[in-house]
């Protein structure tokens, strides 16, 4: 049965996009060992497109409303690297990450399936996180 999904993000500034995900988007996490961080991350959607030419792999940030948002971001000094623009199942954008790569983040307009979990061990985790820190 799977129980999750594991997303791995290769930077070659790994310490700083670690403290970025801590710092700036408030990601609550566990240190597996020698600083080796993982995040929890909230409930996650899995699709499956077709593709011209190579198979990729996407990964992308959710959000309830993209313009709150990126604006709670900017207080925090994310930089966007896309401004908003109307995708027709979103509305996507992008912040940049402390290496210079973009992160995208959309506000859906598309259904969403129903969860198996209904979030609780990820909100017990972040509020743990901030009472610990």
């Amino acid at each position: 049965m799977i129980t999750g999904m594991h997303a791995i993000v290769f930077s070659a500034e790994a310490e700083k996009v670690r403290a970025f995900f801590a710092d700036v988007l408030g990601l609550p996490s566990a240190d597996a060992g020698s600083g080796w961080l993982i995040f929890a991350l909230p409930p996650a959607e899995l699709a499956v497109h077709p593709a011209d030419g190579d198979t990729r792999h996407e990964l992308y940030l959710m959000c309830d409303d993209i313009h709150a948002t990126l604006a709670e971001l900017r207080g925090k000094g994310a930089e966007v690297a896309r401004d908003v623009s109307d995708q027709g199942w979103g509305l996507l954008a992008a912040i940049r990450l402390p290496d210079g790569s973009e992160f995208p983040i959309y506000e859906p307009r598309h259904p969403s399936p129903p969860r198996p979990l209904d979030g609780a061990r990820y909100q017990r985790g972040r509020a743990m996180a901030a009472t610990t820190s």
